[in-house]
């Protein structure tokens, strides 16, 4: 098992990189003022295919904002949005943007306080510059590569740890419910002493691991834009990024464990024991 925080990864020219980290900056602190100030307050959700996949207009009002701004600043990189797709030429970039305007939708239209602006500059190898905004906690998380992950300016670095035993591990619900052995995999977990939470934001479920309070997160199934940001925080930070086949990537496409490095395998072997 290769753990993708151990590897060393291209370098990325300092002006692109201090670039991206303040305009990304700005625009969750944007975000942040727009979601917290209407947050619960008359939201129109237009409820597509899923219950459990909403879009407001606030989703969509954040998304064109972002795009606007990183149109003008960083012309010629394309910008992939939840809400809108693909820019032209995205697949063939050698850097991509990735904006989730609003990560926990539904938490947002409810009034509950745990939901997220995502936005990642990614190359080929992986998250080059992440944030994510957590309206609630008023925290901006933020991290580029070789350069280390902050929480409102403040250093991050992962405590190691060794054991699950009292560990709250985090993961969420696929498009449509319960992903195949999640209910195993809960069991597995409570078996060794931890707790599964299921708090309604992949973005905030990998932050979690990259902060130190949750010992991991396992996603079935995602989207890029739900944790570009987040896996650039949880890499600076020290974290274990795996697919389900407990194999690094830049970002997986087939499942994805985020963990501090000590207890990765076993919550790996939960896992693959329980998913079918």
């Amino acid at each position: 098992m290769t753990l993708l925080s151990s590897r060393s990864r291209k370098p990325v020219e300092p002006g692109l990189l201090s670039r991206a980290l303040e305009v990304a900056g700005r625009l969750a602190n944007d975000a942040t003022d727009v979601i917290t100030a209407t947050a619960g307050r008359g939201a129109r959700p237009d409820v597509v295919d899923s219950p459990f996949d909403w879009v407001t207009d606030t989703d969509r009002t954040l998304e064109r904002h972002t795009r606007r701004v990183l149109t003008a600043e960083f012309p010629g990189i394309p910008v992939v949005g939840e809400e809108f797709g693909a820019d032209v030429g995205s697949d063939d970039s050698e850097y991509r943007w990735v904006v989730d305007p609003v990560d926990g939708t539904a938490n947002y239209v409810a009034g509950m306080p745990w939901c997220a602006y995502s936005l990642a500059l990614v190359d080929a190898e992986g998250p080059v510059v992440g944030v994510v905004a957590d309206p609630y906690r008023s925290q901006i998380y933020a991290a580029a590569r070789g350069r280390g992950a902050r929480a409102n300016g403040v250093r991050v670095a992962l405590n190691d740890r060794d054991t699950t035993a009292g560990a709250i591990v985090c993961t969420e619900l696929a498009r449509n419910g319960p992903w195949p052995g999640m209910g195993g995999f809960i069991e597995r977990a409570a078996t060794a002493g931890a707790g599964v939470r299921v708090l309604g934001s992949a973005a905030l479920a990998v932050a979690q691991v990259a902060l130190g309070h949750a010992a991991a997160a396992v996603l079935h199934s995602y989207h890029e834009w739900d944790v570009a940001g987040a896996v650039a925080l949880a890499l600076e930070s020290g974290a274990a990024v795996l697919d389900r086949r407990g194999e690094d990537a830049p970002l997986p496409v087939d499942g994805l464990l985020v963990a501090a490095p000590g207890v990765a395998e076993t919550v790996l072997g939960w896992w693959q024991e329980t998913a079918s």
